[in-house]
């Protein structure tokens, strides 16, 4: 016996599909002819046509002649993005510093506002409220409304925007996204920060061409971000990522989770100080600080004098590796501020006691290039996700 019927695309939901398709094609890859627009995601001419003349018109888009000419004949028109035409507003909640920034479509930044608060400072009331006041007046300056607003913060954040806990921060079941979008009149996505950091690195960072990759972050504590099959990997309720509370060293320091011996505790920010010889706590540009000036010594002396804090590195990565089977894994934050020698012993440790590692012939370990940058971006194109997906 056959089943019902299966309905059909209505041609609306077509239309709608394509245009994301280009918009997200523009956004990313950024300015491109109608030739290549149509080549790239397979659409037709006249198609590609109708949607480029309907951006045009609404000024989402323009199109112009390129300065680099190839060979003879008419020169192709570029399809340029138009970044005020829709932006979103991102925003990087901090430990010690918060920053609210207008990113235009093509990821042009059309402004920002930021400030920095001691850590565990201020309630959360207080930082929503400033964060709403920055966005209306970033807002007004550009002279339009956020078509989006994504977060990043360092928590465990569920789908929904909810913030179950932000222990850096003080923060216990805070809602973050109800409040702000009450506040700016807006939806509001929200994310962990090192989720973040992955989508970013994975849109315009190193991991563009990864289909797999791990993005483990150090500020204050440590966190993970993981897409798997280019999609980010979110687990039941959106805590996926938690991997600074892997046990690593049963017995060992006390961790604000309950346990002992996370890997937070071996890797995270104090355990650098610790590593660097800084007293724990130390301001953030100290610790950067430090990593440049060694990063500068020879490599030997960089091995040396983080040898412990490089096993404990090697060692939880070697749990990450193995558990995820990542083509890429990427260190953010404080990580990438770490000496090329650090990093490579490290790899090298993943490389000889990992079985997926051996198993896929190695999987490549790299310093983020997007540094501090990544969680504003990754916010950002958290809420072009959904933006232009309207």
């Amino acid at each position: 016996m056959s089943g019902p019927p299966t309905a059909g695309t209505r041609p609306d939901e077509v239309r709608r599909h394509n245009r994301t398709a280009l918009l997200r094609r523009l956004h990313v890859g950024g300015p491109c002819t109608r030739a290549e627009l149509a080549a790239e995601l397979g659409l037709n001419r006249s198609t590609i046509k109708a949607l480029v003349d309907g951006l045009a018109e609404a000024g989402v888009v323009v199109e112009q002649v390129s300065v680099k000419r190839t060979g003879a004949g008419r020169p192709s028109l570029l399809v340029l993005p138009q970044p005020r035409s829709l932006w979103v507003l991102a925003v990087d909640v901090g430990v010690e510093q918060t920053t609210v920034a207008a990113v235009g479509f093509g990821g042009e930044v059309l402004g920002t506002r930021g400030w920095t608060l001691p850590r565990g400072s201020g309630s959360p009331d207080d930082l929503l409220a400033k964060i709403g006041a920055a966005g209306r007046r970033l807002a007004e300056r550009i002279g339009s409304e956020p078509v989006g607003v994504g977060v990043s913060v360092p928590g465990v954040v569920r789908r929904d925007g909810y913030v179950h806990e932000a222990p850096n921060l003080h923060w216990e079941g805070v809602p973050v996204g109800e409040r702000l979008s009450a506040a700016l009149n807006r939806p509001v996505l929200v994310g962990n920060d090192a989720e973040l950091g992955a989508l970013a690195e994975h849109t315009r960072g190193i991991a563009t061409e990864a289909a797999d990759m791990v993005f483990v972050s150090v500020d204050v504590g440590v966190g993970g971000g993981v897409i798997s099959e280019r999609a980010a990997l979110r687990g039941s309720g959106g805590y996926v990522g938690e991997l600074g509370h892997m046990v690593v060293r049963p017995g060992g320091r006390p961790c604000y989770c309950g346990c002992q011996g996370c890997w937070e505790t071996e890797i995270g920010e104090d355990a650098l100080c610790r590593a660097l010889g800084l007293p724990e706590g130390s301001p953030r540009e100290a610790v950067v600080g430090e990593l440049r000036s060694l990063a500068g010594e020879e490599p030997q002396v960089a091995l040396t004098r983080m040898r412990e804090f490089t096993d404990w590195l090697g060692l939880g990565l070697i749990n990450v590796v193995n558990l995820l089977g990542p083509q890429l894994v990427v260190l953010g934050d404080l990580l990438a501020a770490l000496p090329d020698a650090v990093v490579d012993e490290a790899a090298e440790t993943v490389r000889e006691r990992s079985l997926v590692s051996r198993a896929v012939g190695g999987i490549r370990i790299v310093a983020s290039p997007l540094g501090k940058e990544a969680k504003i971006i990754g916010a950002a194109e958290l809420a072009f996700q959904q933006a232009l997906s309207g």
